[in-house]
């Protein structure tokens, strides 16, 4: 007959085997420390950001002040260059040029009575 010792290797054993224990994980910085200085990058980057858009918006607004200013002298050049036109054309005016012909050296028009036109004919031309 068998006895409980011929039985027991045969049979698996009641008690689990001891699995060997695994490493502790290497002990890692406070989470703390980490998320602060993630949150100081963050607000260093957003800190800059906005300091390059008021740069931006700065440099803008001084444009237009300088395209205002050049839009008025602009305005200012083109009365200008409008009234000089109207002072030619005043001087250039027959009337004007017809008086002072007269004035400066004693020219009178010719009467139209007295002007002669020769007529050429297809050939003499």
């Amino acid at each position: 007959m068998a006895s409980w010792s011929d039985a027991a290797p045969a049979l698996p054993s009641s008690r689990p085997r001891s699995r060997p224990r695994p490493k502790p994980a290497p002990k890692r910085k406070p989470q703390a420390r980490r998320g602060v200085a993630g949150g100081v990058v963050w607000i260093a980057v957003v800190a800059v950001l906005l300091a390059g858009v008021v740069a931006m918006n700065v440099a803008v607004l001084r444009l237009n002040v300088q395209l205002d200013q050049l839009n008025t002298q602009r305005a200012h050049l083109r009365a200008e260059k409008q009234a000089l036109a109207s002072q030619l054309s005043m001087a250039a005016a027959s009337p004007r040029i017809q008086l002072q012909a007269q004035k400066q050296f004693g020219l009178v028009l010719a009467d139209p009575a007295q002007t002669t036109y020769v007529r050429l004919g297809p050939r003499a031309r």
